[in-house]
C-alpha cells in the first residue's frame, strides 16, 4: 500500500495494490503491521458499513471527549466525496478541511483521526460505504457540524437542493459552537 500524508497532519490516503486479472481482482484492505509503521497504532474495535443513494450527505459527525473515535473509512461500491474537519483546537489547521473522492475504482481508503469531524456525500447512484472505528459509538457524546457552515466553506460538487439528509444534520452546529478538542 501506498499511505500519503495530507496536508492536515494526521489525515492519510491510502492506496492499496490492486491485483487484477480475467477473474476479477484482489487487495489487502488492512494490514495492522504495515497500518502502524506507516500511520501509527491504533486500535480498531468495530466495522460499519452503509448503503446511501446519490445526493446523500451524512455528517459532518463526530463523538466528544473520551468517545471520540478514529476512523479508516473506504467505499466498496460507487462514490463518494468523502471530507474530514480538523476540531483540534491547537492545531495550525484547526477548522480547515481535507476532502477526497472514494470510489470503487480507485479503492483509496481515508484515514481519520481522533479530533476530526467527518462526513461524506454519495456522487454516483448508490453507495456502499465501509469504516473501521477505535471507540464505539455513545449516543450521549454525538455531536455534528452543519456541513455548508460558510467557516468551513466546503466544495460540495452537488447543487444544495439535490443534498438529502437526515433532520438532525440539517439542524447541526455552527463550527463556531461546536465542541472542540
Amino acid at each position: 500500500m501506498t499511505y500519503i500524508q495530507t496536508e492536515i497532519d494526521g489525515v492519510w490516503i491510502i492506496e492499496p495494490k490492486v491485483f487484477n486479472d480475467a477473474r476479477g481482482y484482489f487487495m489487502e484492505a488492512f494490514k495492522k503491521e504495515e497500518f502502524e509503521a506507516n500511520i501509527g497504532k491504533v486500535n480498531f474495535i468495530q466495522d460499519n458499513e452503509s448503503k446511501s443513494s446519490y445526493g446523500v450527505l451524512r455528517g459532518l459527525h463526530y463523538q466528544k471527549g473520551e468517545f471520540c473515535q478514529a476512523k479508516l473509512v473506504r467505499v466498496i461500491k460507487g462514490e463518494v466525496l468523502d471530507v474530514a474537519v480538523d476540531l483540534r483546537e491547537s492545531s495550525p489547521t484547526f477548522g480547515k478541511y481535507v476532502s477526497v473522492l472514494l470510489n470503487e475504482e480507485n479503492k483509496r481508503q481515508f484515514f481519520i483521526p481522533r479530533g476530526f469531524a467527518h462526513g461524506f456525500l454519495v456522487l454516483s447512484e448508490e453507495a456502499i460505504f465501509t469504516y473501521k472505528v477505535d471507540n464505539a459509538y455513545a449516543p450521549q457524546a454525538e455531536a455534528s457540524v452543519l456541513y455548508n457552515d460558510k467557516d468551513l466553506s466546503i466544495d460540495w460538487p452537488i447543487n444544495e437542493n439535490q443534498i438529502i439528509m437526515s433532520d438532525k444534520d440539517k439542524t447541526a452546529k455552527a463550527f463556531k459552537d461546536a465542541d472542540v478538542f
